[in-house]
């Protein structure tokens, strides 16, 4: 589901930003850049991440702002004796002198580079509480999109149960129709006269059996029902519960459509994948 959430907090001389973004996704995907003065915390980071977000694709950004203090560096002070030992016997040999050797020497790399400094335990409780708090408003972000979204799926199935309701009305005349064609088609083969009226009625009522759709609905009509009961469900991690769901009411719906042989039912069979299919796009959304 997507999400952003925004926060930052100063813990002794630096201040911490945290900026979290979220987007869909099946599993847990984090996407996690830190400065180095807390890259040992990093595991302990992705754990809040993960507990918090359950799954989606994440980016966190954590960045630092030191306030007014001097940066700590460390000066390779070996290796600038070895440069400009170096660059003295170019110097020599090329009958020049060594003004301004050592600026260009302080500029070379690895000669200074910052300190291997990390945040201390007061400083990494600090960052904690920011991190909470940008998770804070990232959750609340997506819950505000997840109310829009229950009102969607809401729609949708509700739609299917009303188009259910059309096909249960036409179940009737379809059968009667049916029988009266089958009834018909084989007077005109075989014969009125040389038919067995049981037999034929038999048959009839086997085949009429065979095509019959009622079981797939009252399981439509259950799936439905059951769907709306796990939407009001305020458990974590309903998404795949009811993506599961409208693969079973797929299969009723795709059943109906291959029995029904009946134009009208196929109809309504076809706007009711229709509207499956724009409440599985939305299921990709739900945690």
């Amino acid at each position: 589901m997507t999400g952003f959430g925004r926060a930052e907090g100063t813990v002794k001389d630096n201040t911490y930003i945290v900026e979290i973004r979220t987007l869909n996704g099946k599993q847990l995907d984090v996407n996690l850049k830190l400065p180095a003065l807390v890259k040992p915390y990093e595991f302990d980071i992705r754990t809040m991440l993960q507990e918090s977000l359950i799954r989606g694709y994440v980016e966190c950004f954590i960045s630092v702002r030191q306030n007014g203090s001097i940066k700590p560096v460390v000066i390779n002070t070996g290796l600038i004796k070895s440069y400009f030992a170096q660059m003295k016997e170019v110097a020599a040999e090329l009958d020049t002198d060594t003004n301004g050797v050592l600026a260009a020497i302080l500029r070379l790399p690895e000669v200074v580079s910052p300190s291997n400094e990390v945040a201390d335990d007061e400083e990494w409780n600090g960052l904690k509480q920011v991190i909470a708090e940008a998770l804070k408003a990232t959750n609340d972000h997506r819950e505000d999109e997840g109310k829009a979204l229950q009102k969607e799926l809401e729609t949708r199935v509700l739609n299917i149960q009303k188009l259910e309701t059309e096909v249960a009305r036409l179940e009737p005349l379809r059968r009667e129709r049916i029988r009266e064609e089958l009834q018909k088609h084989i007077e005109e083969n075989s014969g009125k006269e040389s038919l067995d009226p049981n037999r034929l009625e038999q048959e009839i009522i086997y085949y009429i059996e065979k095509i019959d759709i009622r079981e797939e609905q009252v399981r439509l009509r259950n799936h439905c029902k059951y769907f709306f009961e796990i939407l009001k469900n305020e458990e974590i991690s309903n998404g795949k519960k009811l993506a599961f769901l409208l693969q079973e009411m797929g299969r009723e719906i795709n059943t109906t459509g291959s029995k029904a042989y009946d134009a009208d039912i196929q109809k309504y069979v076809v706007l009711m994948k229709d509207e499956l299919e724009k409440a599985k796009e939305q299921t990709f959304n739900v945690l």
